[in-house]
C-alpha cells in the first residue's frame, strides 16, 4: 500500500527479493495538467510493470474493497506513504500490517517527519518499521536504521536517501517477519517524555520569520526545499510586494544593527537578509510566475538594492 514515489523502491525491493506481492493498494488516478489527463501514481506505474493486479479505492471502509482484500487472503500488508488504514483493514492478514515510517520513532510521529528533522536541525534521523494499531505511528517497533543528517542537506536530498535505505530496511523486516524472527519493542514513553511531532505542513508553516536566529532560519529553508518551499515577500521601496520562494541557504552569524528583513546587496552574485544574529545569504530562489533559478541569475534582472526589505 503506497502512493509517491518514496514508495516506489520499496516496491521494486520485495519483487526482487522474490516476495509474492498479491495486490497493490494505491490512490485513484487523477486529473493533472493543463489537459487534465489522468496521472498515474509511481506505485501504479511500476505495479503495472511487473502485472501486479491494483486496486485503487477511494474509500478504505467500503464493503466491496474489504472484500476484495479478503478474497486476496494477504498473510502480510505493507504500508509506505499511504492512507490511515481502518482496523477492519490493518488487522486482516495473518501476520498483520507493517509500516515503513521515515523517522526514529516514537518522536516525529506524523505525516512530514523529513521536513520537521530537518526544521528542528537534527544531526540524525532515520527510519522504523513498526506494525499497525489504532492510534498513528504508535504500533510495536519491529527495525529501525539511522541516517546522518548533515548541516545543509534539504528535505527533498534526505527523502532520496531515506527512501533507498528505507526499501532496504523494509526488506529485512519482511524477511523477519517470515522467518518468525520478529522482536517486537513497544513504544513506552515515559510521563514526562517531550515528544518531537510532525504535523502536516500548511502555508503558514513556510512563511520564514525573519525575527529568528540565522541558523533557525536557515533549517527551516531548507526543511521545506524542495517541496512545499519557504517562502517570503521582498517589499520595494514603493511598498509594492513580491513573493519568492527560496530553496536553498547558507549562514553567517554576526552581531548587525539593522531592523530584521533588512537587505544587503553585496554585488551581483550575492543576496543578504538580516536575520536576528547575522546574515541569510540567498543561493537559490523562485519570483512568483517564474522558474526557479540560481542568485546570480536573479540579481540580474531585478533591479534590488538596500532600500528593499524581507516581510
Amino acid at each position: 500500500m503506497g502512493t509517491p514515489d518514496f514508495a516506489v523502491p520499496s516496491l521494486e525491493a520485495l519483487i526482487k527479493a522474490g516476495h509474492q506481492i498479491s495486490a497493490v493498494i494505491t490512490s485513484p488516478d487523477k486529473p493533472a495538467g493543463r489537459g487534465l489527463n489522468l496521472r498515474l501514481s509511481p506505485v501504479k506505474i511500476i505495479a503495472q510493470q511487473y502485472n501486479i493486479p491494483v486496486l485503487q479505492p477511494t474509500n478504505l471502509k467500503d464493503e466491496s474493497f474489504l472484500n476484495q482484500l479478503k478474497e486476496i487472503n494477504p498473510d502480510l500488508q505493507v504500508v509506505v506513504a499511504f492512507r490511515m488504514l481502518p482496523e477492519a483493514v490493518w488487522s486482516l492478514p495473518k501476520y498483520g500490517t507493517i509500516n515503513l515510517h521515515a523517522s526514529l520513532l516514537p518522536n516525529y510521529r506524523g505525516a512530514a517527519p523529513i521536513n520537521w528533522a530537518i526544521i528542528n536541525g537534527e544531526c540524525e534521523t532515520g527510519a522504523t518499521t513498526f506494525f499497525l494499531n489504532n492510534q498513528i505511528d504508535t504500533g510495536d517497533i519491529i527495525d529501525s536504521i539511522k541516517i546522518p543528517v548533515s548541516e545543509n542537506q534539504t528535505a527533498g536530498e534526505l527523502h532520496d536517501i531515506l527512501m533507498v535505505e528505507g526499501a532496504v530496511l523494509l526488506e529485512k523486516t519482511i524477511s523477519q517477519i517470515a522467518d518468525e524472527n520478529v522482536i517486537r519493542v513497544q513504544q513506552l514513553l515515559k510521563p514526562d517524555a517531550q515528544l518531537k511531532p510532525a504535523p502536516k505542513i500548511n502555508k503558514e508553516t513556510c512563511r520564514i520569520n525573519w525575527d529568528q536566529e540565522v541558523e533557525i532560519i536557515h533549517n527551516h529553508i531548507r526543511g521545506l526545499s524542495p517541496y512545499p518551499t519557504a517562502f517570503t515577500e521582498l517589499i520595494s521601496p514603493e511598498n509594492i510586494p513580491f513573493l519568492i520562494k527560496i530553496y536553498k541557504s547558507t549562514f553567517i552569524k554576526k552581531q548587525i544593527n539593522l531592523p530584521f528583513g533588512s537587505i544587503s546587496k553585496c554585488d551581483n552574485n550575492s543576496l543578504e537578509i538580516a536575520g536576528k544574529d547575522g546574515w541569510i545569504i540567498i543561493k537559490e530562489l523562485q519570483l512568483s510566475g517564474k522558474k526557479r533559478m540560481f542568485i546570480s541569475d536573479f540579481l540580474k534582472g531585478f533591479g534590488l538594492n538596500e532600500a528593499w526589505k524581507a516581510k
